[in-house]
């Protein structure tokens, strides 16, 4: 017999191998039902999976989290089988599928077809041909000698067999498809209803350029067909929002993928907008007592060897050489701030001491991995460092977090926060680690900030927060960050005097708010689809004259803006005046004002806003105000 505790704490006793199907059937028939599958002690589990010890038992239904996983990961089988009976089984050769956020995606090796999106409807109705079958599907444990026979006309299971290290691997089964997973799956086939394939692209086995190219089809399933019609139509308006075809559109960057892959070139309109974004970003620093410095972005490697990063970075990292000196560009700000600490002799007194860069890094990505300004080789972090004593970490975190609170507000931006702790690949012993993780465990609790544990994901040199914002379209992306260091001011030797004149070790925190300039840059044009708040607009009124003859003065006149600080600029252009209106609502800039006779008399304004709205008979100084105020208090939505 064994225990089964239930998540409201009462406990069942059952016979040695029940399932979390039987148990789920036990307390009622609704629940076995709805189940998917169970958590058992914080596994995830199949429903037929036997229980052979007393355990701790949480049925996973459709409300639950952990169930898309459950799912997308069966219906990514599913695809698979599809794929085989509609190319044909002697075709195919099956890579990797796993579960990824707000979907699935699976690697297939097929010489004889390239996967196009006219594909995309048969195999979805084979796919739905085999979730009507109901098809049971069944695990079951191999020996790797087994599983190799299983697979024997599949090259990439092979591999992948080769490099379990345990003696056994699990293998799932649907009809005339099987699979290396380690699941959980649905019992079968029938569970899941609706799926949509996304997209089809190029992959490289295992991500190395120097491997095959294989066909990655993306797709995702839903339990409820409303959720799945909710999901396809956020994904074409993202698509309309893509800021790698927006943003050139626009005019605000471009990136020449030959001269300077993964780099970009800002161009007039984003500088204007990125300056926005860094005005908004001293501000706030000073209000929170940062200095801000400036480092070299290129030093000497010895630097880098005391840091840590050759040991754990260096294949990310671009050298130079002269003069028989080797030279490494900064992937990190870190080290060069610890520079700027060690510059003057610190007492107790003097902390916290808080360090601010807009700090330019290059770090080497594969170039299958670029995307945009999502995924460069050279960016700028709002970087800041906080050398403290032990007693001021929660007060400095907590003041972090406020500071998060002020910055993202002015974008509208909700956030939540996901606590990493010690990875694999660390620097220090478990017990400092133990240490820093509970300090930030405590801030976080002691300022109401909700988080999720993110267990093996911190730095080499700490653990840390994340802060996830949400955008506009329910998409999520990691951005802030605050990272808790004991290892690094050891590396450095830094110590401030204590009151007793003695040498003590200070404590640091890595942090980033927008986290790269450049990313945050790319999620903005996403968020808002080109049209940013008018703060942060690059021309923030136009004026368009309706005729040549009224040009000079529309000068003349656009100059009332720009002694204000008001951005203005005038469309002369040879074009009609609703083309030019069209022009400039395409431009995504917020005011317009057509210009003519009316206009140059003196008489009120009719302001037209790029949301094709019109305010009628308008005082020009009352518009004046108006803006100003708006882009002073960095209003979210225009006034008009």
């Amino acid at each position: 017999m064994v225990d089964i505790t239930l998540p409201d704490g009462s406990v069942k006793n059952f016979e040695m191998g029940v399932t979390p199907a039987e148990i789920a059937k036990s307390i009622s028939e609704g629940l076995f039902r709805k189940a998917f599958g169970a958590m058992v002690n914080g596994e995830m589990r199949d429903l037929y999976s036997p229980i052979t010890q007393n355990s701790s038992v949480a049925i996973i239904t459709e409300k639950d989290p952990q169930a898309a996983s459950i799912f997308r990961h069966t219906m990514a089988h599913i695809m698979a089988q599809a794929v085989m009976h509609v190319f044909g089984k002697e075709n195919v050769k099956f890579a990797i599928g796993p579960v990824i956020d707000n979907g699935f995606y699976y690697d297939f090796d097929i010489p004889s077809h390239k996967i196009t999106e006219e594909d995309f409807s048969k195999i979805e109705e084979e796919m739905k041909n085999i979730i009507r079958q109901d098809i049971k599907i069944s695990r079951k444990d191999l020996s790797k000698k087994e599983a190799a026979e299983l697979f024997a006309d599949q090259p990439y299971k092979l591999e992948l067999i080769t490099d379990i290290v345990d003696d056994t691997v699990s293998v799932y089964t649907q009809g005339d498809f099987s699979d290396l997973c380690r699941g959980p799956h649905l019992p079968s086939t029938g569970m899941v209803k609706y799926a949509k394939i996304l997209s089809v692209s190029g992959a490289y086995w295992r991500g190395d350029e120097k491997n095959k190219m294989l066909q990655r089809i993306y797709a995702t399933s839903f339990v409820k067909k409303d959720e799945l019609d909710a999901y396809v139509t956020m994904i074409e308006e993202a698509k309309k929002r893509d800021h790698r075809k927006l943003g050139p559109a626009l005019g605000l960057f471009m990136i020449d993928t030959d001269i300077a892959p993964g780099m970009a070139f800002f161009l007039p309109r984003g500088t204007i907008a990125l300056n926005e974004m860094r005005k908004l970003s001293r501000e706030i620093h000073k209000k929170y007592e940062y200095v801000e410095v400036e480092t070299p972005q290129i030093m000497n490697v010895k630097l880098w060897h005391q840091s840590g990063h050759w040991d754990h970075y260096k294949e990310n990292m671009y050298f130079s050489e002269k003069e028989d000196a080797m030279f490494a560009v900064k992937p990190m700000n870190c080290p060069g701030h610890m520079l700027i600490y060690k510059n003057n002799v610190v007492s107790y007194r003097d902390l916290p001491i808080r360090i601010f860069e807009f700090g330019r890094v290059h770090r080497y990505e594969r170039s299958g991995t670029l995307q945009g300004l999502f995924r460069v080789r050279v960016f700028t972090q709002d970087d800041a460092h906080i050398f403290c004593r032990k007693d001021q970490i929660e007060a400095e975190i907590i003041k972090v977090m406020n500071l998060i609170q002020d910055m993202y507000s002015p974008f509208g931006f909700k956030y939540e926060a996901f606590l990493s702790t010690m990875p694999q690949d660390h620097m220090g012993d478990v017990e400092t680690w133990d240490i820093a993780t509970a300090a930030l465990k405590k801030a976080l609790e002691e300022s109401g900030n909700r988080y999720t544990v993110n267990e093996g994901d911190g730095a080499f040199y700490g653990p840390k927060i994340d802060f996830y914002l949400t955008d506009s379209l329910g998409r999520k992306h990691q951005c802030g960050t605050i990272q808790l260091d004991f290892q690094m001011p050891e590396r450095f030797e830094l110590t401030y005097v204590g009151p007793e004149s003695e040498q003590i070790r200070p404590v640091m925190i890595h942090r980033a708010i927008f986290g790269s300039l450049e990313r945050f840059f790319g999620i903005l044009i996403e968020n808002f689809a080109g049209a940013f708040p008018t703060w942060m607009m690059p021309e923030q009124v136009s004026i368009i004259p309706v005729s040549e003859k009224f040009n000079d003065q529309a000068d003349e006149f656009a100059k009332k803006f720009d002694l204000q600080g008001i951005r203005v600029s005038v469309n002369k252009s040879n074009t009609t005046v609703n083309y030019r209106v069209r022009e400039e609502q395409l431009r995504k800039v917020p005011y317009m004002i057509v210009f003519g006779e009316k206009e140059a008399s003196g008489q009120p304004l009719n302001i037209r806003t790029r949301n094709g709205n019109t305010a009628e008979n308008v005082n020009l100084d009352d518009f004046i105000k108006t803006v100003k105020e708006e882009i002073s208090e960095r209003k979210l939505t225009l006034s008009y």
